[in-house]
């Protein structure tokens, strides 16, 4: 009997008029959702390709490390076709400078706004919003309709229980509406072969998990449509419930879990940080003028009287020592600058993510939210991702400032043994810096891009994942509570 209440359920579906027309647009919207996320991803990496190559040859033909900066940027991650994320709203690039903060900017949406307005339609935003309502057109009739048309008594006439009687129908409405949508999700996997995506093997992972947890988050939507059914005696009154249900989950609760944290919790805006970090500089360098002003007051005071002639000859004579003395005092003055700057950096991410997990905390009273955040967990293109990446970016400044430094200090000394050169000789030379011949760059350090493991992702996604389960487990066991009490009158 179970068999046949199954079977009746997948026919009910899949002969239904309206099956074909909502199946053929979810299908076309799927595919069109990861055709033109390969596309888009395509043109990132080609973009990505050619500004490197540009900083590169830019650093291969450098002629002087003193006037030398980098430039990094974000690579692309194949997995931004079906989770798009914050990866637009994010920066691309860094400066690398000993003078500047690492800072991702540029930011696909800062230079096409018009993407800002409408969005990405990717392949999260289809199940979360389009397959949620799909579940819901289908399912929100699957008790009450049945008690109106006059087939749930009939049903119930026979010795079944109520509880399998519900089971089935909750697995044939599973069956007839997630196999068929395994169609064009396994038709978009074969275009990333055939477009040639290079996916690792855990890409290939974390894509497998991604399905699972979308599967699993439409299948919460069944569920609470058998809930709502078995609460109403009157379809159109589930569907308005369900309607407005999903409008509270799907739209209100995230948005006002973020609006809630942001006013429970203060973050510094990016102009007061700015502020701050400039006028501590301005302050600094101000301090230096004044020594500087007090160093060569004291440094010719023991020579009043003295003739031009002397002083020059004293000037040359510890030109070098001073220089040396006003290169560390400006190198600490840096230092302080920057340690500076990363306190206060440190302490705006801290105040960020503090507003952060609260919002995420409040948000997954919607099991929308738990599903986005999983997905966006899978795809790496969470919140996180400007952390990573300003992180490893951050690394990289030190050593590669770590690195010009020696260079310059190698240079330095070779300028001033040309110049005693050129000094005994009579003769001009060409400085490294004014014309010369390009350095070579091939020892400096190389920029890696941080890749998060499977297991990485996983163990903060297992808190979204569990939370679907337990949201669908308890959508169900109420629709069996509500069924088993319902009067089929």
């Amino acid at each position: 009997m179970f068999t046949i209440l199954v079977e009746k359920e997948l026919k009910a579906i899949l002969q239904s008029p309206k099956f074909v027309a909502t199946f053929g647009v979810c299908s076309l919207l799927i595919l069109l959702s990861v055709f033109i996320g390969i596309q888009e991803y395509h043109a990132s990496v080609d973009q990505y390709e050619t500004a490197t190559q540009l900083v590169d040859q830019s650093l291969a033909e450098a002629t002087s490390f003193f006037a030398m900066d980098n430039t990094v940027y974000r690579k692309p991650s194949p997995m931004q076709i079906f989770v798009s994320g914050v990866s637009f709203d994010v920066g691309r690039l860094s400066k690398i400078s000993s003078r500047e903060d690492v800072k991702l900017e540029q930011s696909l949406y800062s230079e096409s706004p018009l993407f800002a307005v409408f969005r990405f339609v990717d392949f999260t935003f289809i199940v979360q919003v389009v397959l949620s309502l799909f579940a819901i057109l289908f399912t929100f009739d699957a008790i009450n309709g049945e008690r109106e048309r006059g087939t749930l008594k009939l049903a119930l006439s026979n010795a079944i229980p109520r509880g399998q009687y519900l089971f089935a129908k909750f697995v044939g409405s599973w069956l007839g509406l997630t196999i068929p949508l395994l169609i064009p999700i396994l038709i978009g996997v074969l275009l990333l072969m055939v477009l040639n995506v290079p996916m690792t093997g855990d890409d290939w992972a974390k894509l497998v998990a991604l399905i699972g947890v979308s599967i699993l988050y439409f299948t919460f939507f069944i569920a609470l449509s058998l809930l709502v059914s078995s609460l109403t005696k009157r379809s159109s009154v589930s569907f308005l419930v369900l309607l407005v249900v999903w409008i509270m989950l799907v739209l209100i609760v995230p948005r006002g879990a973020t609006m809630a944290a942001g006013q429970l919790v203060s973050v510094p805006t990016v102009a007061e940080n700015e502020s701050q970090k400039d006028r501590f500089r301005t302050d600094q360098q101000q301090l230096i003028r004044e020594w500087r002003q007090e160093a060569w007051k004291n440094r010719f005071s023991a020579l009043e009287g003295a003739s031009r002639e002397e002083r020059r000859a004293y000037y040359d004579a510890n030109k070098d020592e001073w220089d040396q003395e006003d290169r560390d005092v400006r190198e600490e003055m840096e230092l302080s600058v920057t340690e500076f700057n990363r306190k206060l950096n440190e302490d705006l991410r801290n105040a960020k993510l503090e507003q952060e997990r609260l919002a995420f905390i409040l948000s997954r009273f919607s099991p929308s939210s738990a599903y986005q955040l999983t997905a966006m967990n899978l795809g790496g293109t969470n919140t996180s991702i400007k952390k990573r990446y300003e992180d490893q970016m951050f690394a990289y400044r030190e050593s590669f400032s770590s690195y010009l430094k020696t260079k310059q200090e190698e240079e330095r000394a070779e300028r001033r043994r040309q110049a005693r050169q050129s000094a005994s000789g009579g003769r001009m030379i060409m400085f490294l810096g004014s014309g010369g011949e390009a350095v070579d760059t091939s020892d400096m350090p190389k920029f890696v891009d941080p890749v998060e493991s499977l297991s990485a992702v996983l163990k903060p996604s297992m808190i979204d994942f569990g939370l679907l389960s337990v949201f669908t487990v308890l959508a169900f066991a109420g629709a069996f509570v509500a069924f088993i009490r319902y009067d089929v009158r």
